[in-house]
Formats: C-alpha cells, structure tokens, sequence
C-alpha cells in the first residue's frame, strides 16, 4: 500500500471539496484556520500531485433528454482490444471507459435518449470488428452518486492525521 503523502489540512480540503467542487477557498481557510493563499498552495500542490485530477460536476440524464444510461460490458478478440478501445473511446454517447479484468474485457457507460437508439448503439457496438460480445445494463435508478474519494479514506486518513 502506497504511503498517504497528505497532513491533516489536506485531507480536510479533500473532504470539503468532495461535497461540494465549487466550495469557496474562503470557507476551506475558514475550517482549517488558515489564510485562503494557504488553501490555494494545498491546492496546486495537491492538483500538481496529480491527487486532485479535475473538478467536476454531476447532470442529471433524464433532464439533459437521455432517459436511457446502460454499462455496456464489451468482450473482444484478445489481439483486437486495442483497435476497439480507439473506435470506441471517442463516440460521443460515451460518458466512461474502462479496461476490467472481470467478466468483460471492457466496461463502457452510454447515454441514449430512449430504448430504440440504446438498441441500436448495441448493433453497432456488435458490428466493430474484434467485438466478440456486448452485455447492456440498464441503469433503473441510481441509488448513490459516484463519490470522488471514498469516505473511508477521508475517516482513515482523518483519523492517522490527529
């Protein structure tokens, strides 16, 4: 396991922007009593670290006109995996990609306005050379946001750092 590099203060920052990305500096130097350059210089220190990768924020599918979220897990040819990753990655119904060692040699997220376009994403998806086989999932409701950092290690880490 890889050694924590981050104080206390650091992992308070974490915590706060992991309920809120566009929480003031002012309100981080407020909780950790500290000048808001000081929060700034944690800030790039933790972004140049690369343990702060990107802010962001969650849609709401259904309101952006996309009724329809499914995990497309994706098998492939052993030797065509690399060609299917680079046909697939840049699609633009495609909000998330990722190379698993489980089931599927591929995980992919797809967002389609109704059941007809979601089915025919799959026939295309089918139709790429070196798939060998596509599984949708449909997504019936979310029942907790991805979090960006596990509680757990805001508590551990918390907790290490008093």
């Amino acid at each position: 396991m890889r050694e924590n590099p981050m104080n206390r203060k650091d992992v308070i920052i974490l915590r706060e922007l992991s309920a809120n990305a566009r929480v003031p500096i002012t309100k981080i130097a407020k909780a950790l009593s500290i000048s808001d350059v000081a929060v700034k210089r944690r800030l790039v220190k933790l972004e140049e670290s690369g343990i702060i990768k990107k802010y962001t924020y969650i849609a709401n599918n259904k309101k952006l006109g996309y009724d329809i979220v499914a995990l497309v897990g994706l098998n492939t040819m052993p030797d065509k995996i690399l060609d299917v990753i680079k046909l697939i990655k840049d699609r633009d119904d495609v909000t998330f990609m990722a190379l698993s060692s489980g089931d599927h040699n591929l995980l992919v997220e797809i967002w389609s306005k109704n059941s007809e376009e979601l089915a025919k994403v799959v026939e295309d998806l089918r139709s790429i050379p070196g798939v060998a086989a596509v599984y949708p999932a449909i997504i019936l409701d979310v029942i907790k946001e991805k979090e960006p950092i596990p509680q757990r290690f805001l508590k551990e880490s918390f907790e290490k750092s008093t």
